[in-house]
């Protein structure tokens, strides 16, 4: 007995065959060229090589079996208007004063308009409490404050504000000796702050309280102890206010790690329970870490067991269950590690599990990372690039080293030239979110002022122009009631499209109302008064629009190609 295959059925299957054949040629062409189907994985996965990219994928589609962080991307939040350029910076190692202005110089023309800069404990008052007085290298002593008050003198001259990062205890404070053992007695180390903070006061604003508690060795020969640490976060943050009530207390960054011992915590467990022992009321700003580890600033996967750029978002839900939707968080390191030599092993620069990129990649990844962070994370405030530059080559056989963005000798790596090349072309665009009148993006002339009902008790008051540039669908301002600025909308006088009031004396005005995202440069002017603005908040229906835009027309494609096969179908059968 003979077994035939109905020709329909043969026809069919050598189509689908030829189709499928025609997709993966095409599909293998365009990765290969880096064309339309590799940038949308890259822009989902984070992926450039791809086989990478084509795992990334089937990963990016488990996002949609969890359920979905709460971002609380529509919420106002505070301190998170301001520039979002900063740099970590070992200032204090420079012996000679003259290499820490050059320092200073480099960091201002590059664009940095932030230092996240150690105030190292056991450097400062070395001997004993309350001793401030260095006699390691001359017996008669010298100022132990004389370099940090240089430190500060240059970020004012050349404008740059100090994010001071308060850590490394002295050996006469600790219980055990080790470099990072917080101190037996933890009011020695809210003392040491208090002193900062009265010796810079009006100077500098922005004090970090700590560094990774949550892994090892940044809480000594001991397990990490959560419970302990909010209890110093919360005495250093009212003695610090106690010095400056319009002091900003940074929370330390916790280090992003899967481990579970007893000397390394995920910074997620560790979190959780520095909320449960009462660290909300302790912090005005919550840090996080960012490196990329083993993909690019658009990997979109939330993978709770690997490490990504986007992991921060996992720190974000956390906060807004526990009600600090409003405070943002701050990145005090974000970088890629760059193989930048063929002398140094690969396995050097990996050992810590920081993953290896291209010194090319590596610049190229820090811009995409800030732009990133404009266009999807409007809760993040400042990111500080790890780091800006070694004093000297004796670190060199550390796997940290290779994420400098200087030599030792001043010579610029590329990643400090592309940021400089990104930051020279930026036009600052406000993207999805609820942004501050003073946010950075915005300009004007204006003074802020105490102001009844304001999102954060103040607005900006102004009787000149207020000019921005926005890109998403709809754009609203929140202005003084009884109050209608002039509109220019590209240039051109524009009329509001509604109208509303709200309580506490304010009058939100829609701009824009559109159906897929547009750039526009609004101006707004009062020009026989002044008027108070609070906010500015841009919506996105199509946020990150690329992605389903290019899917979609994958769809279409094989949905195209189906219909070819059918009809060739129907010819055949006539």
């Amino acid at each position: 007995m003979t077994f035939r295959l109905p020709c329909r059925f043969l026809f069919i299957t050598a189509a689908g065959l030829i189709a499928t054949l025609i997709f993966a040629a095409l599909l293998a062409l365009d990765l290969a060229n880096r064309g339309l189907a590799w940038d949308m994985l890259y822009d989902l996965t984070g992926e450039e090589a791809p086989f990478s990219q084509a795992r990334g994928f089937v990963e990016w589609l488990g996002n949609t079996t969890r359920q979905p962080l709460n971002l609380a991307l529509d919420v106002p939040v505070n301190h998170a208007e301001v520039s979002p350029f900063g740099v970590n910076t070992f200032l204090e190692q420079e012996v000679e004063p003259a290499k820490r202005e050059q320092q200073m110089q480099m960091i201002a023309d590059a664009g940095f308009n932030w230092i996240r800069q150690q105030f190292v404990w056991e450097d400062i008052e070395i001997h004993g409490k309350g001793d401030f007085v260095d006699t390691r290298n001359d017996p008669a002593g010298v100022d132990s404050w004389a370099k940090y008050d240089q430190i500060v003198d240059l970020a004012e001259q050349y404008g740059i504000q100090i994010q001071a990062r308060l850590s490394n205890p002295p050996a006469w404070a600790q219980t055990a000796a080790g470099d990072f053992a917080p101190p037996a007695n933890a009011q020695d180390y809210v003392d040491f702050a208090a002193a900062v903070a009265e010796r810079y006061r009006g100077r500098i604003h922005y004090f970090q309280v700590w560094n990774e508690p949550n892994i090892y060795p940044e809480w000594g020969e001991q397990s990490v102890d959560p419970e302990a640490f909010t209890e110093l976060l919360c005495r250093t943050y009212y003695a610090l206010k106690a010095v400056d009530p319009e002091i900003v207390v940074i929370a330390p960054a916790l280090s992003p790690t899967l481990a579970l011992t007893g000397r390394d915590l995920s910074e997620l467990i560790y979190l959780e329970r520095m909320y449960q022992a009462g660290a909300g009321d302790c912090f005005d700003v919550l840090a996080a870490q960012a490196y990329g580890f083993f993909s690019g600033p658009t990997d979109q996967r939330l993978r709770i067991f690997q490490p990504n750029f986007a992991r921060q978002q996992f720190v974000r839900d956390l906060m807004v269950q526990h009600g600090d939707a409003q405070k943002p968080i701050w990145i005090s390191e974000v970088a890629w590690n760059p193989l930048d030599s063929p002398d140094v092993p690969i396995e050097l620069i990996n050992r810590e599990g920081f993953g290896v990129v291209t010194p090319e990649q590596a610049a190229r990844y820090l811009t995409e990372a800030y732009q990133r962070v404009a266009e999807d994370f409007p809760y993040i405030g400042v990111m500080n690039y790890w780091y800006f530059k070694p004093a000297s080559e004796a670190e060199a056989g550390q796997s940290w080293y290779y994420f400098r963005m200087l030599e030792p000798d001043f010579e610029p790596m590329p990643v400090y030239e592309a940021f400089h090349e990104y930051h020279t072309n930026l036009q600052p665009t406000l993207y999805r979110g609820v942004h501050q009148a003073e946010d950075w993006a915005i300009e004007s002339a204006g003074d802020l002022v105490e102001a009844e009902g304001a999102q954060f008790g103040v607005a900006l008051s102004t009787h000149e122009p207020i000019r921005f540039m926005t890109h998403g669908t709809d754009v609203i301002v929140r202005v003084q009631s009884g109050v209608i600025p002039h509109i220019k909308i590209n240039g051109r006088p524009a009329e509001p499209i509604s109208i509303r009031s709200l309580s506490g004396n304010w009058t939100e005005i829609v701009l824009q109302k559109d159906k897929l995202p547009a750039t526009n440069v609004f101006q707004l002017s009062m020009p026989d008064g002044v008027f108070l603005l609070d906010s500015v908040q841009i919506n996105d229906h199509l946020a990150r629009t690329r992605t389903p835009i290019m899917l979609g027309g994958m769809a279409v494609f094989m949905v195209f190609i189906g219909g070819v096969i059918w009809a060739l179908w129907q010819r055949f059968r006539g």
